[in-house]
Protein backbone atom coordinates (compact mmCIF):
# COMPACT_ATOMS: atom_id res chain seq x y z
CA UNK A 1 0.00 0.00 0.00
CA UNK A 2 0.80 3.67 -0.92
CA UNK A 3 2.35 6.27 1.69
CA UNK A 4 -1.47 7.50 2.66
CA UNK A 5 -2.50 11.07 2.03
CA UNK A 6 -5.24 12.52 4.73
CA UNK A 7 -7.87 14.52 2.49
CA UNK A 8 -9.52 17.50 4.44
CA UNK A 9 -12.66 16.11 6.30
CA UNK A 10 -15.42 17.74 7.80
CA UNK A 11 -14.58 16.91 11.33
CA UNK A 12 -14.11 19.89 14.17
CA UNK A 13 -10.68 18.59 15.49
CA UNK A 14 -8.12 16.85 14.10
CA UNK A 15 -5.43 15.11 16.67
CA UNK A 16 -2.43 13.20 16.97
CA UNK A 17 -1.51 10.94 19.83
CA UNK A 18 1.68 9.61 20.82
CA UNK A 19 2.40 7.03 22.80
CA UNK A 20 5.18 4.57 23.83
CA UNK A 21 2.48 1.96 24.06
CA UNK A 22 -1.08 1.34 22.36
CA UNK A 23 -3.50 -1.63 23.35
CA UNK A 24 -4.24 -4.41 22.36
CA UNK A 25 -0.53 -4.29 20.20
CA UNK A 26 1.87 -2.99 22.59
CA UNK A 27 0.50 -2.88 26.34
CA UNK A 28 3.15 -2.82 29.92
CA UNK A 29 0.51 -0.86 31.49
CA UNK A 30 -2.33 1.55 32.13
CA UNK A 31 -1.21 3.91 29.43
CA UNK A 32 -1.73 1.49 26.83
CA UNK A 33 -5.06 1.41 27.38
CA UNK A 34 -6.08 4.98 27.64
CA UNK A 35 -4.48 5.60 24.29
CA UNK A 36 -5.85 2.67 23.01
CA UNK A 37 -9.49 3.45 23.58
CA UNK A 38 -9.60 7.33 23.85
CA UNK A 39 -9.58 7.70 20.36
CA UNK A 40 -12.05 5.59 19.18
CA UNK A 41 -14.29 8.02 21.51
CA UNK A 42 -13.35 10.79 20.30
CA UNK A 43 -13.92 9.75 16.86
CA UNK A 44 -17.58 9.03 17.79
CA UNK A 45 -17.43 12.93 18.80
CA UNK A 46 -16.47 14.41 15.41
CA UNK A 47 -12.48 14.26 16.15
CA UNK A 48 -10.21 13.04 13.75
CA UNK A 49 -7.51 10.84 15.43
CA UNK A 50 -3.63 9.40 13.93
CA UNK A 51 -2.25 7.14 16.59
CA UNK A 52 1.64 6.65 16.17
CA UNK A 53 3.36 4.25 18.02
CA UNK A 54 7.04 2.30 17.57
CA UNK A 55 6.78 -0.68 16.35
CA UNK A 56 8.43 -3.02 18.34
CA UNK A 57 9.09 -6.62 17.74
CA UNK A 58 6.54 -8.15 20.04
CA UNK A 59 3.90 -6.70 17.75
CA UNK A 60 1.99 -9.07 16.29
CA UNK A 61 2.08 -7.99 12.76
CA UNK A 62 -0.04 -10.64 11.02
CA UNK A 63 -2.54 -10.97 13.92
CA UNK A 64 -3.56 -7.31 13.48
CA UNK A 65 -3.18 -7.12 10.13
CA UNK A 66 -0.38 -4.35 10.25
CA UNK A 67 -0.07 -3.28 6.60
CA UNK A 68 3.45 -1.73 5.26
CA UNK A 69 3.75 2.00 3.21
CA UNK A 70 5.39 1.67 0.07
CA UNK A 71 7.37 4.66 -0.62
CA UNK A 72 6.97 5.37 3.25
CA UNK A 73 11.01 5.45 3.84
CA UNK A 74 12.35 8.65 5.90
CA UNK A 75 16.08 9.53 6.51
CA UNK A 76 16.80 11.47 9.73
CA UNK A 77 19.89 13.04 10.60
CA UNK A 78 20.43 12.32 14.65
CA UNK A 79 23.36 13.47 15.90
CA UNK A 80 26.13 12.36 13.99
CA UNK A 81 24.49 9.70 11.82
CA UNK A 82 21.86 9.13 9.62
CA UNK A 83 18.64 6.84 10.46
CA UNK A 84 16.20 5.27 8.19
CA UNK A 85 12.64 4.96 9.57
CA UNK A 86 9.69 3.21 7.96
CA UNK A 87 6.26 3.19 8.36
CA UNK A 88 3.24 0.53 8.85
CA UNK A 89 -0.30 1.13 9.95
CA UNK A 90 -3.54 -0.32 10.47
CA UNK A 91 -7.42 0.82 11.25
CA UNK A 92 -9.35 0.13 14.24
CA UNK A 93 -12.22 -1.61 13.42
CA UNK A 94 -14.90 0.25 13.19
CA UNK A 95 -14.09 3.44 13.01
CA UNK A 96 -11.87 5.42 11.26
CA UNK A 97 -8.93 5.79 13.81
CA UNK A 98 -5.74 4.88 11.85
CA UNK A 99 -2.67 3.72 14.00
CA UNK A 100 0.84 4.09 12.62
CA UNK A 101 3.83 2.18 13.55
CA UNK A 102 7.42 3.87 13.18
CA UNK A 103 9.96 0.82 12.17
CA UNK A 104 13.58 1.20 13.24
CA UNK A 105 15.68 -1.94 13.66
CA UNK A 106 17.91 -0.29 15.92
CA UNK A 107 15.73 1.17 18.38
CA UNK A 108 12.50 -0.56 18.16
CA UNK A 109 11.47 -4.03 16.39
CA UNK A 110 15.04 -5.65 17.40
CA UNK A 111 13.30 -6.08 20.75
CA UNK A 112 10.45 -8.79 21.62
CA UNK A 113 9.60 -6.49 24.42
CA UNK A 114 8.04 -2.75 24.46
CA UNK A 115 10.84 -1.48 27.25
CA UNK A 116 14.12 -4.14 27.61
CA UNK A 117 15.64 -4.68 30.58
CA UNK A 118 19.59 -3.23 30.99
CA UNK A 119 19.10 -1.06 28.77
CA UNK A 120 21.67 2.24 28.53
CA UNK A 121 20.27 4.96 29.42
CA UNK A 122 21.53 7.24 26.45
CA UNK A 123 20.16 4.62 24.14
CA UNK A 124 16.63 4.55 25.62
CA UNK A 125 16.65 8.49 25.41
CA UNK A 126 17.72 8.18 21.91
CA UNK A 127 14.88 5.48 21.22
CA UNK A 128 12.13 8.31 22.07
CA UNK A 129 13.77 11.07 20.93
CA UNK A 130 14.08 9.60 17.24
CA UNK A 131 10.31 8.34 17.70
CA UNK A 132 8.98 11.97 18.43
CA UNK A 133 10.82 13.84 15.81
CA UNK A 134 9.94 10.41 13.42
CA UNK A 135 6.28 11.39 14.22
CA UNK A 136 6.39 14.87 13.31
CA UNK A 137 8.11 14.30 9.70
CA UNK A 138 5.74 11.72 9.24
CA UNK A 139 2.82 13.78 9.81
CA UNK A 140 3.97 15.98 7.33
CA UNK A 141 4.17 13.09 4.90
CA UNK A 142 0.58 12.43 5.36
CA UNK A 143 -0.74 15.88 5.32
CA UNK A 144 -2.13 15.36 8.37
CA UNK A 145 -1.65 18.36 10.05
CA UNK A 146 -2.82 18.70 13.63
CA UNK A 147 -4.92 20.98 15.75
CA UNK A 148 -3.59 19.32 18.54
CA UNK A 149 -0.46 16.86 19.40
CA UNK A 150 -1.62 14.72 22.76
CA UNK A 151 1.46 13.42 24.10
CA UNK A 152 1.46 11.22 26.83
CA UNK A 153 4.36 10.42 29.61
CA UNK A 154 8.04 10.97 29.16
CA UNK A 155 8.76 8.89 25.83
CA UNK A 156 6.65 11.31 24.02
CA UNK A 157 7.49 14.68 25.84
CA UNK A 158 9.88 15.71 23.63
CA UNK A 159 7.08 16.78 21.25
CA UNK A 160 5.61 19.64 23.47
CA UNK A 161 9.23 21.01 23.30
CA UNK A 162 10.04 20.61 19.46
CA UNK A 163 7.01 22.33 18.49
CA UNK A 164 8.61 25.14 20.62
CA UNK A 165 11.99 24.59 19.27
CA UNK A 166 12.61 23.64 16.14
CA UNK A 167 8.75 23.70 14.67
CA UNK A 168 8.76 27.36 15.98
CA UNK A 169 8.49 28.41 12.35
CA UNK A 170 7.29 25.71 10.78
CA UNK A 171 4.41 26.60 8.59
CA UNK A 172 2.93 22.94 8.57
CA UNK A 173 2.70 23.59 12.32
CA UNK A 174 2.18 27.06 13.43
CA UNK A 175 -1.27 26.69 14.65
CA UNK A 176 -0.97 23.37 16.10
CA UNK A 177 -0.74 23.26 20.21
CA UNK A 178 -0.04 20.55 22.18
CA UNK A 179 -1.42 18.35 25.26
CA UNK A 180 0.49 16.73 27.88
CA UNK A 181 -0.71 13.81 29.63
CA UNK A 182 1.10 12.58 33.09
CA UNK A 183 0.05 9.12 33.43
CA UNK A 184 2.80 8.62 36.52
CA UNK A 185 5.38 11.16 37.40
CA UNK A 186 7.63 8.88 39.01
CA UNK A 187 8.99 8.25 35.43
CA UNK A 188 10.68 11.99 33.70
CA UNK A 189 13.03 10.44 31.17
CA UNK A 190 16.02 12.25 33.04
CA UNK A 191 19.54 11.90 31.25
CA UNK A 192 22.44 13.13 30.45
CA UNK A 193 22.72 16.82 28.93
CA UNK A 194 24.46 15.78 25.79
CA UNK A 195 21.37 13.99 24.62
CA UNK A 196 20.42 17.84 23.34
CA UNK A 197 22.77 17.16 20.34
CA UNK A 198 21.94 13.97 19.13
CA UNK A 199 17.66 15.58 19.18
CA UNK A 200 19.18 18.52 16.66
CA UNK A 201 17.96 20.92 19.15
CA UNK A 202 20.09 24.62 19.64
CA UNK A 203 21.15 24.58 23.38
CA UNK A 204 20.33 28.28 23.63
CA UNK A 205 16.41 27.12 23.27
CA UNK A 206 15.83 24.81 25.35
CA UNK A 207 18.50 23.97 27.66
CA UNK A 208 17.60 26.64 30.70
CA UNK A 209 15.97 26.64 33.91
CA UNK A 210 12.25 26.67 32.40
CA UNK A 211 12.55 24.08 30.02
CA UNK A 212 14.72 21.07 30.11
CA UNK A 213 17.53 21.68 32.29
CA UNK A 214 17.02 19.74 35.83
CA UNK A 215 19.69 19.76 38.30
CA UNK A 216 22.56 19.56 35.78
CA UNK A 217 20.68 17.30 33.76
CA UNK A 218 18.13 16.62 30.96
CA UNK A 219 14.44 16.46 32.34
CA UNK A 220 11.87 16.00 29.12
CA UNK A 221 9.03 15.47 31.17
CA UNK A 222 10.32 19.25 32.94
CA UNK A 223 10.38 20.87 29.08
CA UNK A 224 6.81 19.54 28.66
CA UNK A 225 5.80 20.81 31.50
CA UNK A 226 6.52 24.74 30.32
CA UNK A 227 6.13 24.01 26.61
CA UNK A 228 2.41 22.14 26.34
CA UNK A 229 0.00 24.52 25.95
CA UNK A 230 -2.11 22.20 28.72
CA UNK A 231 -1.52 19.57 31.05
CA UNK A 232 -3.65 16.72 31.93
CA UNK A 233 -3.10 13.82 34.85
CA UNK A 234 -5.40 10.70 34.79
CA UNK A 235 -7.27 11.74 37.77
CA UNK A 236 -8.49 15.13 39.89
CA UNK A 237 -6.70 14.18 42.67
CA UNK A 238 -3.37 12.75 41.52
CA UNK A 239 -3.60 16.72 39.64
CA UNK A 240 -3.54 17.66 43.54
CA UNK A 241 -1.45 15.03 44.75
CA UNK A 242 1.36 15.85 42.45
CA UNK A 243 1.62 19.62 43.25
CA UNK A 244 3.83 18.99 46.45
CA UNK A 245 5.57 16.34 48.99
CA UNK A 246 6.44 12.85 47.36
CA UNK A 247 4.18 12.50 45.05
CA UNK A 248 5.86 15.77 43.22
CA UNK A 249 8.78 13.38 42.16
CA UNK A 250 10.53 16.92 42.56
CA UNK A 251 8.74 18.29 40.39
CA UNK A 252 6.24 20.46 42.53
CA UNK A 253 8.37 23.74 41.96
CA UNK A 254 7.72 23.70 38.42
CA UNK A 255 4.15 22.32 38.33
CA UNK A 256 2.82 25.23 41.42
CA UNK A 257 4.19 27.36 38.09
CA UNK A 258 1.99 25.83 35.79
CA UNK A 259 -1.33 24.99 37.72
CA UNK A 260 -3.32 27.35 35.36
CA UNK A 261 -2.81 25.18 32.39
CA UNK A 262 -2.88 21.63 34.64
CA UNK A 263 -6.29 19.20 35.15
CA UNK A 264 -6.96 15.94 36.01
CA UNK A 265 -9.48 13.63 33.65
CA UNK A 266 -10.03 10.71 34.85
CA UNK A 267 -9.56 7.43 32.59
CA UNK A 268 -12.70 5.14 31.50
CA UNK A 269 -13.27 1.63 30.46
CA UNK A 270 -15.07 0.07 27.92
CA UNK A 271 -18.45 -1.75 29.17
CA UNK A 272 -19.27 -3.65 26.26
CA UNK A 273 -21.50 -6.27 28.05
CA UNK A 274 -22.92 -6.14 31.64
CA UNK A 275 -21.83 -9.17 34.07
CA UNK A 276 -24.41 -11.87 35.14
CA UNK A 277 -23.38 -12.05 38.69
CA UNK A 278 -25.08 -15.60 38.80
CA UNK A 279 -21.94 -16.60 36.72
CA UNK A 280 -19.27 -15.68 39.57
CA UNK A 281 -19.85 -19.19 40.79
CA UNK A 282 -19.22 -21.03 37.84
CA UNK A 283 -15.61 -18.76 37.56
CA UNK A 284 -15.33 -19.25 41.32
CA UNK A 285 -14.92 -22.62 40.78
CA UNK A 286 -12.55 -22.27 37.91
CA UNK A 287 -10.32 -20.42 39.35
CA UNK A 288 -10.22 -22.08 42.73
CA UNK A 289 -9.54 -25.33 41.00
CA UNK A 290 -6.68 -24.14 38.55
CA UNK A 291 -4.75 -22.66 41.68
CA UNK A 292 -5.15 -25.69 43.93
CA UNK A 293 -7.27 -23.95 46.74
CA UNK A 294 -10.17 -26.02 48.17
CA UNK A 295 -13.66 -25.62 46.29
CA UNK A 296 -15.87 -23.77 48.82
CA UNK A 297 -18.39 -21.19 47.30
CA UNK A 298 -18.87 -19.36 50.27
CA UNK A 299 -15.69 -18.80 51.14
CA UNK A 300 -14.09 -15.07 50.32
CA UNK A 301 -12.13 -15.12 47.25
CA UNK A 302 -9.58 -11.77 47.41
CA UNK A 303 -7.88 -11.26 44.24
CA UNK A 304 -5.05 -9.17 43.19
CA UNK A 305 -4.04 -8.22 39.27
CA UNK A 306 -0.75 -5.74 39.15
CA UNK A 307 2.77 -4.75 37.90
CA UNK A 308 4.88 -6.05 40.76
CA UNK A 309 6.73 -2.97 41.85
CA UNK A 310 7.07 -0.78 44.78
CA UNK A 311 4.14 1.50 43.42
CA UNK A 312 1.94 -1.38 43.69
CA UNK A 313 1.75 -1.94 47.59
CA UNK A 314 3.74 -5.15 47.31
CA UNK A 315 6.30 -4.26 50.41
CA UNK A 316 2.57 -4.11 52.47
CA UNK A 317 1.85 -7.45 51.37
CA UNK A 318 5.32 -8.99 52.30
CA UNK A 319 5.36 -7.24 55.57
CA UNK A 320 1.52 -8.74 56.27
CA UNK A 321 1.81 -11.95 54.93
CA UNK A 322 1.66 -13.96 58.12
CA UNK A 323 -1.46 -11.98 59.15
CA UNK A 324 -2.78 -12.87 55.35
CA UNK A 325 -1.83 -16.77 56.00
CA UNK A 326 -4.24 -16.87 58.59
CA UNK A 327 -7.76 -14.85 57.10
CA UNK A 328 -10.41 -16.93 56.63
CA UNK A 329 -10.26 -15.92 52.49
CA UNK A 330 -8.12 -17.11 49.94
CA UNK A 331 -5.70 -14.81 47.94
CA UNK A 332 -4.85 -14.55 44.44
CA UNK A 333 -2.24 -12.99 42.79
CA UNK A 334 -1.22 -12.34 39.20
CA UNK A 335 1.46 -10.66 37.69
CA UNK A 336 5.17 -9.71 37.12
CA UNK A 337 7.73 -7.87 37.86
CA UNK A 338 10.54 -7.00 40.70
CA UNK A 339 12.51 -9.99 41.45
CA UNK A 340 12.04 -9.52 45.39
CA UNK A 341 8.17 -9.24 44.92
CA UNK A 342 8.22 -12.60 42.52
CA UNK A 343 9.99 -14.11 45.11
CA UNK A 344 8.04 -13.40 47.97
CA UNK A 345 4.75 -14.39 45.77
CA UNK A 346 6.03 -17.55 45.17
CA UNK A 347 7.21 -18.38 48.62
CA UNK A 348 3.67 -17.37 50.02
CA UNK A 349 2.35 -20.00 47.41
CA UNK A 350 4.66 -22.25 48.70
CA UNK A 351 4.41 -22.27 52.29
CA UNK A 352 0.69 -21.22 52.64
CA UNK A 353 -2.96 -22.87 52.09
CA UNK A 354 -4.36 -20.06 51.34
CA UNK A 355 -2.30 -17.94 48.67
CA UNK A 356 -1.51 -18.85 45.45
CA UNK A 357 0.08 -16.72 42.72
CA UNK A 358 1.08 -16.81 38.93
CA UNK A 359 4.40 -14.94 37.70
CA UNK A 360 2.94 -13.74 34.33
CA UNK A 361 0.45 -11.87 33.08
CA UNK A 362 -2.24 -13.52 30.55
CA UNK A 363 -5.05 -11.32 29.65
CA UNK A 364 -7.30 -14.32 29.53
CA UNK A 365 -6.54 -15.78 33.07
CA UNK A 366 -6.36 -12.45 34.46
CA UNK A 367 -10.32 -11.91 33.28
CA UNK A 368 -11.15 -15.12 34.73
CA UNK A 369 -10.03 -13.36 37.89
CA UNK A 370 -11.49 -10.62 37.72
CA UNK A 371 -14.87 -12.61 37.31
CA UNK A 372 -13.89 -15.16 40.43
CA UNK A 373 -13.08 -12.65 42.86
CA UNK A 374 -15.04 -11.25 45.65
CA UNK A 375 -12.97 -8.79 46.62
CA UNK A 376 -9.96 -7.11 44.64
CA UNK A 377 -7.23 -5.81 46.90
CA UNK A 378 -5.12 -2.50 45.47
CA UNK A 379 -2.75 -1.23 48.26
CA UNK A 380 -1.15 0.93 46.17
CA UNK A 381 2.03 3.77 47.42
CA UNK A 382 0.17 6.06 44.80
CA UNK A 383 -1.90 5.70 41.87
CA UNK A 384 -2.35 8.23 39.08
CA UNK A 385 -5.82 6.99 38.55
CA UNK A 386 -5.65 2.93 38.01
CA UNK A 387 -8.08 1.17 35.98
CA UNK A 388 -7.97 -2.33 37.76
CA UNK A 389 -10.61 -1.18 40.04
CA UNK A 390 -12.58 0.03 37.48
CA UNK A 391 -12.74 -3.55 35.87
CA UNK A 392 -13.43 -5.18 39.17
CA UNK A 393 -16.07 -3.50 39.46
CA UNK A 394 -17.78 -4.03 36.72
CA UNK A 395 -17.69 -7.50 37.64
CA UNK A 396 -18.88 -7.67 40.92
CA UNK A 397 -15.50 -8.04 42.55
CA UNK A 398 -15.27 -5.29 45.42
CA UNK A 399 -12.16 -3.25 45.63
CA UNK A 400 -9.75 -2.78 48.89
CA UNK A 401 -8.24 0.48 48.05
CA UNK A 402 -5.97 2.69 50.00
CA UNK A 403 -7.42 6.64 49.51
CA UNK A 404 -4.85 7.93 46.93
CA UNK A 405 -5.27 9.60 43.46
CA UNK A 406 -7.60 7.51 41.60
CA UNK A 407 -8.57 4.95 43.57
CA UNK A 408 -10.01 7.58 45.86
CA UNK A 409 -11.64 9.57 42.96
CA UNK A 410 -13.02 6.35 42.04
CA UNK A 411 -14.37 4.36 45.21
CA UNK A 412 -16.78 4.79 47.78
CA UNK A 413 -15.65 3.67 50.69
CA UNK A 414 -18.16 1.52 52.99
CA UNK A 415 -20.33 1.61 55.55
CA UNK A 416 -22.32 3.88 53.27
CA UNK A 417 -25.39 3.60 51.53
CA UNK A 418 -23.69 4.30 47.81
CA UNK A 419 -20.36 2.44 49.05
CA UNK A 420 -18.81 0.36 46.00
CA UNK A 421 -15.41 -0.71 48.27
CA UNK A 422 -13.14 -0.42 51.10
CA UNK A 423 -10.70 1.70 51.53
CA UNK A 424 -8.01 2.50 54.35
CA UNK A 425 -5.84 5.85 54.55
CA UNK A 426 -2.46 5.09 55.72
CA UNK A 427 0.47 3.57 54.08
CA UNK A 428 1.08 0.47 56.55
CA UNK A 429 0.79 -2.66 56.74
CA UNK A 430 -1.68 -2.71 59.78
CA UNK A 431 -4.14 -0.47 58.14
CA UNK A 432 -4.18 -2.35 54.78
CA UNK A 433 -5.09 -5.74 57.19
CA UNK A 434 -7.74 -3.96 59.54
CA UNK A 435 -9.56 -2.78 55.98
CA UNK A 436 -9.10 -6.59 54.61
CA UNK A 437 -10.76 -7.61 57.94
CA UNK A 438 -13.21 -5.17 57.66
CA UNK A 439 -13.75 -6.76 54.24
CA UNK A 440 -14.47 -10.31 54.87
CA UNK A 441 -16.26 -9.64 58.04
CA UNK A 442 -18.78 -7.64 55.83
CA UNK A 443 -18.70 -10.79 53.70
CA UNK A 444 -19.87 -13.17 56.38
CA UNK A 445 -21.64 -11.27 58.86
CA UNK A 446 -22.95 -8.45 57.00
CA UNK A 447 -24.50 -10.41 53.69
CA UNK A 448 -27.17 -7.63 53.29
CA UNK A 449 -24.22 -4.78 52.76
CA UNK A 450 -22.26 -7.00 51.00
CA UNK A 451 -24.75 -7.50 48.16
CA UNK A 452 -25.68 -3.76 47.94
CA UNK A 453 -22.18 -2.99 47.75
CA UNK A 454 -21.93 -5.07 44.73
CA UNK A 455 -25.04 -4.10 43.80
CA UNK A 456 -23.65 -0.36 43.52
CA UNK A 457 -20.50 -1.51 41.54
CA UNK A 458 -22.39 -3.45 39.13
CA UNK A 459 -24.25 0.03 38.34
CA UNK A 460 -21.35 2.49 38.84
CA UNK A 461 -19.99 3.44 35.13
CA UNK A 462 -16.66 5.28 34.19
CA UNK A 463 -17.25 5.32 30.75
CA UNK A 464 -15.09 6.72 28.22
CA UNK A 465 -17.81 8.63 26.65
CA UNK A 466 -17.64 11.22 29.60
CA UNK A 467 -13.83 11.36 29.60
CA UNK A 468 -13.55 11.97 25.45
CA UNK A 469 -16.18 15.10 26.28
CA UNK A 470 -14.08 16.61 28.65
CA UNK A 471 -10.85 15.92 26.75
CA UNK A 472 -12.40 17.62 23.72
CA UNK A 473 -13.35 20.25 25.22
CA UNK A 474 -10.23 20.96 26.95
CA UNK A 475 -8.76 20.75 23.56
CA UNK A 476 -11.00 23.87 22.16
CA UNK A 477 -9.94 25.32 25.01
CA UNK A 478 -6.35 25.18 24.06
CA UNK A 479 -6.94 26.43 20.80
CA UNK A 480 -9.37 29.42 21.94
CA UNK A 481 -12.56 28.24 20.04
CA UNK A 482 -15.58 28.49 21.18
CA UNK A 483 -16.42 25.07 23.97
CA UNK A 484 -19.33 22.91 22.69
Amino acid sequence: MDLLKFKKQDRELRVLFASSEVAPYSKVGGLADVVGELPIYLDKQNVECAVFTPLYGCIDVEKYNIQELKNSELKISLGHSEHIFKLRFCQIPNTQVKVFFIDNPKYYSCFNVVYPKWCDEMYEMQRYVSFCLATLEYAKLLNFKPDIIHANDWHSAMLPVYLKSNYKYDEFYKDTKSIFTIHNLAYQGTCDKSIIDFANMRWDNVYKDNCLEHFGKVNWVKGALYCADKITTVSQRYAQEILEGDFSEGMGYTLRGQTYKLCGILNGTTYDKKFNIKEKAKFKEEIQRAFGLPQNPDRPLIAMISRLTYQKGLDLVDFAKFELKNQPADFVFLGSGEDRYQNMLIWLSNNSSNIRSWIDFKADLSEKIYKASDLFLMPSLFEPCGISQMIAMKYGSVPIVRATGGLDDTVVAYPNSKATGFKFLGYDSQSMVNEIKNAIWTYYDRKDDFKNIIKNCLETKFSWEESAKKYKFLYLDSLNRKNF
